[in-house]
C-alpha cells in the first residue's frame, strides 16, 4: 500500500498546518507520526521538561487529529528506525513536515533522513513555518518575504478518509523511562488551549503589556505567554500575527468606545514587533545551524579565556549567589520553567560578566529550565548577552539596580526568598549590609540563613566589561565582526546618532 506520512515535530497543531492539506489532496492513505526522540535526553540543552510538555500536546494533538478523521501514531526511540520499519510494511511515497529550526542535532538528524529518503526514492516534501527562509542567501530580502508570509490565508483542517489507524496505546511519561517534571504552573497544552490563551492576551492583558514586560512580576499576567505554545507549534506565527493585526484594527475603528485606545494599539504593536524579532532571531540559527556548539565570534570567545569554576557555577544555577533579586529570579524559574525576557538576559549577563563563566556552559543550563526553550531564540541572545557576537553592545546589567527598579519593595523576592521573609526593606536588596542586631531579629544571619554576595556585584561587573571590551581587539576579531554583522544584521533603519553623554546615560540603565 502506497501511503504518505504527515510527521509532527515542532508543528503540533491542526490549523494552518500544510502538510495536511497536500496528504489530504494525494488520494492516498496517511499516517500521523510523532516520535518521543529519547536520545535527545543526552543533549547539554536538552531535559524532562521539553519532551513531557511535546507529548502533552502531541495528546492533545491526537484528539483533535480524530475529529478530522486521522489517528497519530506514537512512537519512542528514532525517528528514522521508525521511518524504515514503517517503509518495510508499507511503501512510504511521500514525508509531509514542516522545517525544522532546531539546534545542531535535530539539523544533524534532518540530514541523515533526507539521505535515507534519497537512497529508497522518497519524497520528503518540507513546507516553510515561522517567517523563517530555508536558503537565504541574502538577509536584504528577508523581512519582504517573512511580511508576505504572514498575510497568506489561514487554512483550517481538512477532513480525511484514508486513515492509517494506530492500534498502540497512548504513552504516559513516566512510562517511558524518563523523570516526570516536577514543574509548576505547568500550562495547559494544545492548540485549543493556545488559542484560549491568544483571546485572553489580545483582548485584556496586553491593555498593560509595555509597562509589565520587564517586571517579573508584572509580567506573568501581561506577557502573553505564548512561547511554550509557539516552542511546539501548536500555533503558527501566522495566525498570532493577523489575530493581532485584526485587533489592533478593531481597537482604531471603535476608538470612541475604547478607553486609553492610544496606549492600548502602542502595546499590541510592540507585541507585533516582538514577533517579528522572534523570527528575525531563529533566521540567525537557520542560517548558522551551529550556534548551540560554537559562539557567533569565535576569536572573541578565544580571547576572553572565561573559566568554568564549579563553586560560582553552582551558586548561580541554585539562586545562591547572595544577590537578592538574581537569586529569586533564578528560583523562579527552576519553579515554574518560565521568566520574562529581560530577567533571561540579565541571568545570563551576570554568569557572564560578573562570574565570567562560558558561553556554553551556563547556555545549556538555562536552556533546560526553559519549557519554551527555542534553539533560535535562545542561543541568539546566549550571544548577545555574553558579548560573544562582535555586533551588539555589551549590556552587562546590574542585579542591585534592576531589583531596585523591578521590586522596590522585595515582596518579590520575599516571595521566592523565604530565608529574607522578615528582612526590612532598606535592607531588602542588600542584606549584607544589616547590622548584625537586625540580622538576629529577622532570623536571617548572612552566611548562615543566607549566604552573603558571592563578589562584589559593581566591582565584578566592570572588570567584566572592561575584559570584554579588550577581547574585541585585534584586526582579525573586527573583519570576523564585520562579516557577521553582514550576514546576520537588521536590515531596520538605524535610529538617529547617538551622543557620548546619552550612551554612558544608556550604560547607567543597566
Amino acid at each position: 500500500m502506497d501511503i504518505d506520512i504527515v510527521w509532527f515535530k515542532r508543528d503540533l497543531r491542526c490549523r494552518d498546518h500544510s502538510p495536511l492539506i497536500s496528504a489530504s489532496l494525494s488520494g492516498r492513505h496517511v499516517l500521523c507520526l510523532f516520535v518521543v526522540e529519547k536520545e535527545r535526553m543526552m543533549l547539554q540543552d536538552t531535559s524532562n521538561i521539553h519532551l513531557n510538555w511535546e507529548l502533552d500536546n502531541a495528546i492533545s494533538l491526537s484528539k483533535n487529529l480524530k475529529e478530522n478523521g486521522l489517528d497519530l501514531h506514537f512512537h519512542i526511540g528514532t525517528a528514522l528506525e521508525k521511518l524504515k520499519s514503517l517503509n518495510s510494511k508499507y511503501n512510504i511515497k511521500r514525508i509531509l513536515s514542516h522545517e525544522e529550526t532546531g539546534n545542531s542535532w535535530s539539523y544533524e538528524r534532518d540530514k541523515r533522513i533526507l539521505k535515507w529518503c534519497r537512497l529508497n526514492d522518497i519524497q520528503w516534501e518540507e513546507h516553510n513555518s515561522n517567517g523563517v527562509i530555508r536558503g537565504l542567501k541574502n538577509r536584504d530580502y528577508w523581512k519582504k518575504e517573512r511580511d508576505k508570509r504572514m498575510k497568506l490565508t489561514l487554512i483550517d483542517p481538512p477532513l480525511f478518509e484514508k486513515n492509517i489507524p494506530y492500534q498502540g496505546d497512548i504513552p504516559k511519561f513516566e512510562n517511558i523511562g524518563l523523570e516526570l517534571n516536577n514543574l509548576k504552573e505547568w500550562p495547559e497544552p494544545g492548540e485549543d488551549a493556545a488559542i484560549i490563551r491568544l483571546n485572553q492576551f489580545l483582548d485584556h492583558d496586553s491593555k498593560k503589556y509595555n509597562q509589565s514586560i520587564s517586571s517579573p512580576i508584572l509580567s506573568t499576567k501581561h506577557c502573553s505567554r505564548l512561547s511554550p505554545y509557539f516552542s511546539v507549534g501548536a500555533l503558527s506565527m501566522r495566525r498570532v500575527v493577523q489575530k493581532t493585526n485584526k485587533k489592533i484594527n478593531f481597537i482604531k475603528e471603535n476608538k470612541d468606545n475604547i478607553n486609553h485606545h492610544k496606549e492600548w494599539i502602542k502595546n499590541l504593536s510592540s507585541f507585533r514587533r516582538r514577533l517579528a524579532w522572534r523570527c528575525h532571531f531563529i533566521q540567525k540559527l537557520e542560517m548558522e545551524p551551529n550556534l548551540d556548539l560554537i559562539a557567533q565570534n569565535p576569536l572573541i570567545e578565544q580571547n576572553m579565556n572565561r573559566i568554568y569554576d564549579k563553586k560560582r557555577f553552582e551558586k548561580w544555577a541554585n539562586g545562591n549567589t547572595g544577590w537578592p533579586f538574581f537569586d529569586a529570579c533564578m528560583r523562579q524559574l527552576k519553579c515554574t520553567g518560565w521568566i520574562n525576557f529581560r530577567m533571561r538576559a540579565m541571568m545570563m549577563s551576570c554568569a557572564s560578566y560578573n562570574l565570567w563563566l562560558p558561553r556554553k556552559e551556563t547556555g545549556d543550563y538555562l536552556a533546560k529550565l526553559f519549557l519554551d526553550y527555542e534553539p533560535g531564540i535562545h542561543w541568539s541572545q546566549v550571544g548577545m548577552q555574553s558579548g560573544t557576537t562582535g555586533i551588539n553592545a555589551i549590556r552587562a546589567y546590574s542585579v542591585t539596580k534592576q531589583g531596585k527598579d523591578h521590586d522596590p519593595d522585595g515582596n518579590y523576592i520575599r516571595k521566592w526568598i523565604p530565608e529574607l521573609a522578615m528582612v526590612p526593606t532598606e535592607y531588602i536588596h542588600e542584606p549584607w549590609k544589616m547590622p548584625i542586631k537586625v540580622q538576629k531579629s529577622t532570623s536571617c544571619l548572612i552566611d548562615k540563613n543566607y549566604p552573603g554576595p558571592i563578589l562584589d556585584e559593581m566591582i565584578s561587573r566592570k572588570e567584566g566589561i572592561k575584559r570584554s571590551y579588550s577581547a574585541r581587539k585585534g584586526e582579525g576579531v573586527r573583519e570576523l565582526s564585520q562579516r557577521i554583522l553582514k550576514k546576520h544584521g537588521s536590515r531596520n533603519r538605524p535610529r538617529k546618532k547617538t551622543t557620548q553623554k546619552s550612551s554612558s546615560i544608556q550604560k547607567k540603565l543597566f
